[in-house]
């Protein structure tokens, strides 16, 4: 039995695309990309929008080729459920933090609720806490976190696009929400705490979608290996991913060229449409050959390659 479980996969995982895994609650970001990649025994695993460990639900994974679209969805708009566990402030904003503060709660009403829901909802100003990946002077700001130390952050942009509010009882408030890229749903409750004069930190969350990515399709991680081994793991195509993209159709003879980081060709494609700025290229058999942005800063805007991707 042990010789089995220590057996190496013989054969390398050679496909390029999207697998969308149902994260528990324990384990990081990092640490899911590294158990997946030894289990894929593929050359390149990275996630498109980072989880925190607490947290649970989507993560997804491009795997090889698929890491070249990540920041594609890494500024996509997300939305999330969880729980806000009132008149308690942790140093971390969620609840594997320690506790800084204990605050009577007042009798939340349906008509309070409302009122918070308006004023968190729209474009907002929101500053990054102190336990998050960001950098300051090249040091990860929970890094110096952990040390006992705060530096400045400067407010950032926001947007809640939706919200939806409900209390679970006398201290706790269900939460779901749809926002943009860089909000910190922690935060956003430590906010909310603020706000109604109690406090709070966020106890639970789960993320539901990124982008078109939807944890309708998500395989639970523990089933990754399972799924590997009978050669059934759901692995979406960058095609497919992409698929909200428009796509434009080039000769194949034209694909050497356009391999090699040649752009004659796109100057015979039309302009954006309005809000565009990234398009698919497909070759005559619609396979994904490489992705084009429009460029505003030269003369009428044009498109240029942004990512090429292998044949095959």
């Amino acid at each position: 039995m042990a010789e089995h479980q220590n057996k190496p996969l013989s054969l390398s995982f050679q496909p390029s695309g999207i697998l969308l895994v149902d994260k528990p609650e324990g384990p990081s970001s990092a640490q899911v990309v590294q158990r997946v990649k030894k289990i894929l025994g593929a050359k390149k695993v990275g996630h498109l929008g980072t989880l925190d460990p607490f947290a649970s639900g989507l993560l997804p994974l491009g795997i090889n080729d698929g890491t070249k679209i990540a920041d594609l969805f890494l500024t996509a708009q997300k939305s999330y459920s969880g729980v806000i566990a009132l008149g308690v402030e942790t140093d971390t904003q969620d609840s594997t933090g320690k506790v800084l503060e204990v605050r009577d709660v007042p009798s939340l009403t349906r008509s309070d609720l409302e009122k918070l829901q308006e004023a968190f909802t729209g474009t907002l100003t929101q500053t990054p806490p102190m336990y998050s990946a960001l950098k300051k002077g090249g040091v990860r700001l929970y890094r110096l976190a952990r040390q006992g130390r705060s530096v400045p952050r400067s407010p950032r942009e926001i947007k809640i696009d939706r919200l939806r509010l409900w209390c679970l009882g006398p201290a706790e408030v269900g939460i779901e929400v749809t926002c943009s890229k860089g909000t910190y749903i922690r935060t956003l409750a430590a906010d909310m705490g603020q706000f109604l004069g109690c406090g709070a930190h966020l106890k639970s969350l789960r993320r539901f979608s990124c982008g078109p990515l939807t944890l309708e399709r998500a395989v639970p991680l523990s089933d990754v290996e399972t799924l590997r081994e009978q050669g059934k793991l759901p692995v979406i195509s960058l095609n497919q991913a992409l698929a909200f993209l428009r796509e434009f159709r080039l000769a194949d003879h034209l694909l050497p060229r356009l391999r090699m980081g040649q752009q004659e060709m796109l100057r015979g494609l039309p302009g954006p449409e309005e809000g565009e700025c990234t398009i698919r290229l497909l070759d005559a058999q619609g396979s994904l050959v490489a992705l084009a942005r429009w460029l505003e800063g030269v003369p009428k805007g044009r498109w240029r390659l942004f990512r090429v991707f292998g044949s095959g």
